[in-house]
């Protein structure tokens, strides 16, 4: 792969390493592929423009899913006059590469709802925290299914995404500590052709052994949230995680439990302010309380509440109050402004 350096104009090398006066701020957007989890980070570029009056914050992805196609449109973002980057990683380990040559041209970088293994030079990763919230997620579809020997099947997505493996280590912890047993994992199944394809006959062939269900990427969770409703007798218990309606509305007509939400409109509204910050002189600071994560050192975790039938009404309210604290937490923990 070329050198995301040797692809700068000059004009552009000149407005990423003269910071003695304000930098224009143009923030890409970039998440590893199309998914409908990203599909609120364009109103949040869009508003982060408008309240951080920015010379540009756009969302741009590739059309495919693939670590390659990412790069190329980094490395084309670069050309372009962009010069700070919030990005969900394609993969954990791949993708440090070529954020690091990003770094290196003077942009800030951001790994957002995602994160990448240490080492690298990205300024933080801000994301809920993949393997807690599976954990959490699984504790409450145990509590669902009540006392007694259960078996439950976990749905998930693909491996290459730096959360999948998290989150499949999240729900073996929590069912181990229960001593409910995992009857089958099945992942690479985040797109709607392979998971009506693998949950609809794992739960036609399989349905009556098992006692629960839990989803830990998008498309798994309203294709088994579908599923229950087909089902139609309740008695398989199903924890979800994010807010596709589909998911909603099961769960506001019993046949989901609860879901773990993660707010993707506010990681990217905040990860692009951020971004801007650490262009226009402020540092991160240096005694920034991180939490602990187990891919990195610099990890601030953007939350990840449960909602269920008591609060689904109202799921606009936590998202709106998860994202105006973790501004507030970024600003005044996280960032020194001179």
């Amino acid at each position: 792969m070329k050198r995301i350096t040797t692809l700068l104009t000059g004009a552009a090398t000149l407005a990423l390493v003269a910071f003695g006066a304000q930098a224009e701020t143009k923030v890409a957007l970039v998440p590893g592929g199309p998914h409908p989890f990203f599909a609120d980070w364009e109103p949040a570029s869009i508003a982060t423009q408008e309240d951080f009056n920015l010379g540009a914050a756009d969302y741009r992805f590739p059309q495919k899913w693939e670590l390659n196609l990412q790069n190329d449109l980094l490395e084309s973002l670069v050309t372009q006059g962009y010069n700070a980057f919030a990005i969900h990683p394609g993969d954990p380990v791949g993708s440090v590469p070529t954020l690091n040559e990003l770094v290196g041209t003077g942009a800030p970088v951001i790994a957002v709802s995602a994160c990448v293994n240490d080492p690298s030079d990205v300024s933080f990763c801000l994301a809920s925290d993949a393997g807690a919230s599976a954990y959490t997620g699984t504790k409450h579809l145990i509590e669902a299914m009540g006392p007694g020997t259960k078996k439950i099947a976990h749905f998930t997505g693909w491996l290459v995404e730096p959360n999948t493996q998290l989150r499949i280590d999240g729900v073996a912890k929590a069912a181990a500590e229960a001593g409910v047993e995992i009857v089958q994992v099945i992942a690479d199944i985040d797109a709607p052709e392979p998971a009506e394809e693998k949950i609809g006959a794992y739960l036609a062939a399989h349905g009556s052994e098992i006692d629960g269900v839990i989803t830990t990427a998008w498309v798994p969770a309203v294709v088994a949230s579908n599923a229950m409703r087909r089902i139609g007798d309740k008695r398989i218990k199903m924890v979800a995680i994010d807010h596709d309606e589909v998911v909603m509305d099961a769960i506001r007509d019993g046949y989901v439990v609860g879901s773990m939400l993660q707010n993707p409109y506010g990681q990217a509204y905040v990860a692009a302010f951020a971004a801007d910050k650490l262009l226009n002189g402020c540092e991160v600071s240096a005694d920034a309380p991180f939490a602990d994560h187990p891919l990195t050192a610099r990890f601030i975790d953007s939350g990840a509440p449960y909602v269920d039938a008591s609060n689904v009404d109202t799921r606009a309210d936590v998202d709106r109050a998860m994202t105006e604290e973790l501004m507030r937490k970024v600003e005044a923990d996280f960032l020194t402004c001179n």
